[in-house]
């Protein structure tokens, strides 16, 4: 179904979930009939304990996990029924930046940035690496907007831990998604780096009307830079507000006890 439009032509970019459940071991439920709605803008940030479904429920959206039940409504689409070619052509409308960086270490980081366009090319241009021009040229404007222009020929296994998130996110955005999802992209940096890239990812989705929804471990980085909050705890959603609206006793309900506040 083509994607859904609002007045005036703006193209509804919004994401709802609706009992959505995902068990790995049948019995034990991860995921527990989560109903939400994200808006089609800005940064919301899902933040829990380890084990209490972040993850499950960033990858569920793009079915890098397959949900147990419930329904996953996008741009007129219920993506947890697609299969096939329709899946595919979801997926290419949903960006993701990854823990690790999921880059391919021994090409270069404009080639990695490339692979953004894996969905739109045929397979044999792709394994020729004969990107269309107007696709290489984006790829280098990405490069340049992340600060990597001068690493554009460089291997990703040469590059820092920063870099190579830069890289994740450039190529990301090299897919021209409507979604952005974003799981864990900070854990593994320091903390003026993790500064940077969710500053990269805030602005750069900004510019381009991209909606970001982030599963992020530290309560403050999201504080500073989601506009909206989601506390999770054993499945379940159990905050939903603005960062100035989550107090102590909302953070103890998330991820339990009061002594290491």
């Amino acid at each position: 179904m083509a994607a859904a439009a609002m007045a005036g032509g703006a193209i509804d970019r919004s994401l709802v979930l609706k009992n959505l459940c995902k068990e790995y071991t049948r019995g034990k439920p991860v995921l527990r009939d989560v109903s939400i709605g994200f808006a089609g803008k800005g940064v919301t940030a899902i933040i829990g304990p380890s084990g209490t479904g972040k993850s499950t429920l960033i990858r569920c959206v793009n079915r890098l996990v397959e949900p147990t039940g419930g329904q996953i409504l996008f741009m007129g689409q219920d993506l947890a029924r697609l299969r096939g070619t329709a899946l595919r052509a979801a997926r290419r409308r949903i960006g993701m930046v990854f823990q690790e960086y999921n880059l391919v270490e021994r090409l270069s980081a404009i080639e990695n940035v490339l692979c953004g366009r894996l969905g739109y090319v045929p397979p044999w241009r792709a394994w020729l690496r004969k990107f269309p021009q107007a696709d290489v040229d984006m790829a280098f404007e990405l490069l340049e907007a992340v600060g990597l222009a001068d690493r554009a020929r460089q291997r990703a296994d040469a590059l820092s831990g920063g870099q190579r998130q830069r890289i994740g996110i450039a190529r990301a955005l090299m897919q021209r998604p409507d979604l952005l999802l974003a799981d864990e992209p900070t854990s593994s940096l320091d903390p003026k780096t993790s500064v940077e890239i969710m500053e990269l990812m805030r602005d750069l989705c900004a510019r381009r009307d991209i909606p970001v929804i982030v599963n992020i471990h530290n309560v403050e980085l999201a504080k500073r830079f989601a506009q909206r909050m989601i506390g999770m705890s054993a499945g379940e959603v159990v905050f939903d507000g603005g960062p100035g609206e989550l107090r102590d006793e909302h953070l103890k309900q998330i991820y339990g006890g009061e002594a290491w506040l």
